[in-house]
């Protein structure tokens, strides 16, 4: 006689589960929730991270204009001379 297979043995295995699954129903439902409740967590992760990116994005658009906005609120002419000053260089 030959010695059954991994399908053979998966299939008796998943047979025992139910049988006692429909002896139990409550172990059943506790088995569904649980499930659920791990496609749900899985789900949920998935949009925080999406929302999360989508922020992410958002923050970075808004810095780079107000750092446009902060760029032109001193003049060309300040500016090359606060840098003059800072190097140590003498005014022209």
């Amino acid at each position: 006689m030959m010695n059954p297979g991994a399908a053979e043995e998966a299939g008796k295995a998943a047979n025992a589960f139910m049988d006692i699954m429909k002896s139990q129903p409550l172990a059943l439902a506790l088995v569904v929730m649980n499930f659920a409740l791990l496609g749900y967590l899985i789900w949920q992760s998935h949009e925080f991270v999406q929302q999360r990116a989508k922020l992410s994005e958002l923050l970075a658009t808004d810095k780079s204009k107000t750092d446009a906005l902060l760029a032109n609120c001193v003049p060309l002419r300040d500016m090359q001379e606060i840098l003059r000053a800072l190097k140590g260089e003498k005014q022209p």
